[in-house]
């Protein structure tokens, strides 16, 4: 039996056409990087969401795992990438607006995405500062493929 919590994210299963944007670290401005998401079911209680972007070698990976603590009543989000990198996010989702944030030593870090039926326009931001102040990393936008 699905997870009655997690069942609130069956819209972002699926396929999608992904694009990076407004990128701080990409020249010259405006350079968009194409790729692709899909999101899976892991049994009946996580999610998984694998994303490429690129192609030769600017192709990159980043796998997420999302699940949930139900005595805690939150989502919980694993994430790695093809550096070696793993981070571990606080997540929210009301169905309209997604969330993703860490505050770790290193830097704080978040997602905030606008979720609509076959869109999620979203933006990741980092703060070096404890959450102070933020900068953008980047636009990244989900369309159902």
């Amino acid at each position: 039996m699905r997870n009655s919590e997690m069942e609130k994210l069956q819209g972002l299963v699926g396929e999608w056409t992904t694009t990076l944007s407004d990128a701080w670290f990409l020249e010259p401005p405006g350079t968009e990087i194409a790729g692709t998401t899909k999101i899976t079911w892991l049994g009946e209680s996580m999610l998984a969401m694998h994303t490429g972007l690129g192609e030769g070698d600017d192709y990159s990976e980043t796998t997420i795992v999302i699940g949930r603590s139900d005595p805690n009543d939150e989502y919980s989000v694993l994430y790695q990438d093809d550096r070696g990198v793993c981070r571990r996010f606080e997540m929210t989702f009301d169905g309209t607006r997604w969330t993703m944030s860490r505050e770790d030593p290193d830097f704080h870090q978040r997602f905030i995405g606008e979720v609509e039926k076959d869109r999620v326009r979203g933006r990741w931001e980092a703060s070096e500062d404890e959450g102070t102040t933020w900068r953008k990393d980047f636009d990244l936008t989900f369309e159902r493929a």
